[in-house]
């Protein structure tokens, strides 16, 4: 990364327009074609590669993927994405996934200018610029089309992408600008991690024909070939890996039994389901969302460090997936209301001023507001500076449950109070306390704070209950924000004349009961962190309602997702985790589903090894003295 930023924002494109083209001020070439793009774009990328027939001859409930070295405007993955429907226009769950890499992204206004060319793109272009992520360091999936296009946009270098991302590629889109422009997008390391990416059949296609170009794609293993280029291109080079015959995008139909209907269970049931995966989702209560997931309100938020790591990407990639997730909601369950995180104390003022001193990242992901600014965008008065995050808000987590679970995929299976589980190498027996017996291909433990009560491995998860207690604030009482405000703690807006604030954090206290004691704690530090709320003829605390739920934290306060090990680090077949989301399950959820999700269906997955390796279950036995 050059100096001129600071992670995690991106070197954006510097673009000139010529004729109504954009070229690349930094490597003098155009992103496409001036006589035709598009045209040019089905000839060398869809033709070529022979897209239209492949794409219908896939069967049903399989997945195929592109992968491109440089995304450009978008217009490769537009034009593969209209394919795609065309070729399979109906209704089934067969997945388009399409892997691509941009160093220098455009920002979303000359995203919307370059596409602008192509009318026929329009509902797809519409759709991409408005889930088109903020422009920070990393990988960002885009699920589109109701979820039958899968795109994994990762911004930074094309051999940091191919280093980490896991997938298997069907066919390639070499683009880039023409080698002499961009060396380094044709480095030899790049081709070999190219053919690290592909299977037996994998195809290729490039504008270039240029002679080492060629023959380093023959020495990694491709068979070349120059044919006709496009308009005034004399000649290009396709290619492809000797075919085994297999077909391709394995599918996965089997059933996934999941425990546990909280946030972290209905995400991924229903993630699993619009991929046509058969579902039973189990819980011991009698609906969705009894748990830690059951209060009335709760915030989207994440606490991003001072450091750009991968425990902050982790943060940051989450809070910007979980807020393009809930968008199909909005005015349902979710309530984009924006949130503002007050630097509440003079420690967390400290720690705000060096997290904008090291850190650079896009207003529309969050901004730097003075309180003048903080209590206009808030709608309530503060007495401090703070982060304005305009993309985030508030829930009804109860309500998200209850929708994500309301899926013709999902077998719902709700009084159940699982005593055992139990693999007899084939695949998963659950049964209950009165004796009743589930079974499944696979099974997902998403029990939150009894998850690890639940493991069927060796060896005890470090996972721990925290009890947190809300506390509602009748709305004729208070003066109450238009926006969610956080610090020592979140208050919402109001809903049906009640906002939920909270909630306290209490380690070593297993009392399920709501108590007038946290209650009062709630108030104080209310009262300290926004005044401008309190009113002097407030109900005592022991008039107020409230609930109690214990949240489930790991060791390390990080989430956990991904195959169930033993403390020996041995897999557990068929077997997975999904939990330890603490006070952030709202907004750790949709992306740790989605990354579960394509690791139960071998798809190419939405994390990155770095970030994987935070998340993987092996890191919550201790470790050997």
């Amino acid at each position: 990364m050059a100096n001129s930023v600071l992670p995690p924002a991106m070197e954006r494109a510097d673009l000139v327009w010529r004729d109504g083209v954009p070229e690349s001020a930094r490597c003098g070439d155009v992103y496409f074609s001036r006589d035709n793009g598009l045209e040019e774009t089905r000839y060398v990328f869809i033709g070529r590669n022979r897209l239209r027939e492949r794409f219908a001859e896939l069967a049903d409930n399989r997945h195929f993927v592109v992968a491109e070295t440089g995304f450009g405007t978008g217009l490769n993955f537009l034009a593969a994405w209209a394919e795609w429907l065309d070729c399979r226009p109906k209704d089934d769950s067969a997945i388009l996934h399409f892997v691509s890499v941009e160093r220098f992204p455009l920002t979303r206004s000359d995203l919307e200018k370059a596409l602008s060319f192509w009318p026929e793109l329009a509902s797809q272009a519409a759709e991409l610029i408005a889930h088109y992520p903020p422009l920070i360091q990393g990988t960002h999936r885009l699920v589109l089309a109701g979820g039958r296009i899968r795109l994994t946009l990762y911004f930074g270098d094309v051999l940091d992408a191919w280093r980490d991302l896991s997938f298997q590629a069907d066919a390639w889109f070499l683009d880039g600008f023409a080698p002499s422009l961009n060396p380094e997008m044709w480095l030899e390391d790049a081709i070999g991690q190219i053919r690290n990416h592909s299977k037996p059949g994998t195809t290729l296609a490039t504008f270039t024909s240029v002679g080492r170009v060629r023959r380093a794609l023959i020495d990694a293993g491709f068979s070349m070939q120059k044919v006709p280029g496009f308009g005034r291109k004399r000649e290009m080079l396709t290619g492809q890996l000797e075919a085994s015959g297999a077909d391709s995008g394995t599918a996965y139909r089997s059933t996934v039994a999941i425990i546990g209907a909280g946030i972290a269970g209905t995400t991924l049931a229903r993630n699993l389901a619009e991929r046509g995966v058969p579902v039973v989702l189990i819980d011991r209560a009698d609906q969705p969302g009894a748990g830690a997931s059951g209060n009335a309100q709760g915030a989207l938020y994440v606490k991003l460090g001072v450091e750009y790591n991968a425990q902050t990407e982790l943060a940051a990639t989450a809070l910007s997936f979980s807020q393009r997730y809930y968008r199909r909601w909005a005015g349902q369950f979710w309530h984009p209301t924006g949130l503002l995180q007050l630097a509440s104390n003079e420690q967390e003022q400290h720690r705000q001023q060096k997290f904008l001193e090291r850190c650079q990242y896009p207003a529309e992901l969050l901004e730097p507001v003075d309180e003048e600014l903080g209590s206009k965008r808030a709608g309530l008065k503060v007495t401090a500076s703070g982060l304005w995050f305009p993309g985030s808000g508030w829930l009804e987590p109860a309500k998200a449950c209850a929708a994500l679970a309301d899926h013709p995929g999902i077998q719902r299976v709700f009084g159940f109070n699982v005593r055992t589980v139990r693999s007899d190498g084939t695949g998963w027996t659950i049964e209950s306390q009165e004796g009743q017996r589930l079974t499944a291909a696979r099974l997902v433990i998403a029990g939150g704070h009894e998850s690890a009560s639940l493991n069927p491995a060796n060896g005890k998860l470090r996972l721990k209950p925290i009890r947190g207690q809300v506390t509602c604030l009748p709305a004729e009482n208070y003066n109450l924000p238009g926006a969610v405000i956080c610090g020592t703690k979140y208050l919402n807006p109001a809903m049906s004349g009640i906002a939920v604030t909270g909630a306290t954090f209490d380690l070593r206290d297993n009392n399920p009961d709501v108590t007038p004691e946290s209650h009062q704690e709630n108030i104080e530090q209310l009262a300290e962190l926004l005044p401008a709320v309190m009113d002097d003829h407030g109900p005592d605390a022991s008039e107020l309602a409230g609930r109690v739920s214990f949240r489930c934290a790991s060791h390390d306060y990080q989430p956990v997702a991904g195959e169930l090990k033993d403390e020996n680090g041995q897999e557990v077949p068929g077997a997975y985790l999904l939990t330890g989301y603490g006070s952030k399950g709202l907004t750790w959820a949709p992306l740790m589903a989605e990354y579960l999700a394509d690791r139960i269906t071998g798809q190419p997955l939405s994390l990155p090894e770095p970030l994987i390796r935070r998340v993987e279950s092996s890191r919550l036995y201790p470790k050997p003295d």
